[in-house]
């Protein structure tokens, strides 16, 4: 993936300027899926529109752009969504500590492992905020709240793994 198709696929949802597209960045996307910054954000903006797979819709105050996808952005966008996924190469901070865990004494496995639980824990008590507020909103069937119980039982199967993790361990004492 790709910064340039997470921005399209946010402005294909509602054209937005450049600052509330990184707060809405931000807020939906850091964290879960892809991380980018203001100054990410802003040059890839500015080369998109030169791509021709955004444009200006409007302006704002003070010069603000008010950014919206063309149809070849639109094409982009659904031509990245049907590639295989296997197109860029995966990176899990979790799952590559798991591949190194052998390099660690069994007491700071032990450490690391109930450190994975708690914390993936704390994650899934966060999403379920955001999903309960979802629901009240009314928003029980909409594409972000599909996303956010992906986000929920990916957490819930980290912490269920470190879990039984943690009771294996205790069978070798």
């Amino acid at each position: 993936m790709s910064l340039r198709h997470a921005l399209l696929g946010l402005l294909a949802d509602t054209p937005q300027n450049g600052y509330d597209l990184t707060k809405r960045f931000e807020r939906t996307l850091s964290g879960h899926a892809w991380s980018a910054g203001h100054s990410q954000i802003y040059p890839e903006l500015k080369r998109m529109l030169g791509d021709g797979l955004i444009e200006v819709v409007d302006e704002g105050s003070r010069g603000s752009k008010v950014y919206g996808v063309t149809d070849p952005g639109r094409t982009e966008l659904r031509r990245w969504m049907f590639s295989p996924l296997g197109d860029t190469p995966p990176r899990n901070e979790f799952v590559l500590r798991l591949f190194l865990i052998s390099s660690l004494d069994l007491p700071d496995v032990r450490t690391l492992v109930d450190q994975m639980a708690a914390e993936s824990d704390e994650e899934v008590t966060q999403i379920d905020g955001a999903i309960k507020e979802m629901d009240d909103a009314g928003l029980r069937r909409g594409y972000a709240r599909f996303a956010a119980e992906f986000g929920r039982r990916y957490f819930a199967l980290q912490r269920d793994w470190s879990r039984w993790v943690l009771e294996e361990l205790e069978k070798d004492d």
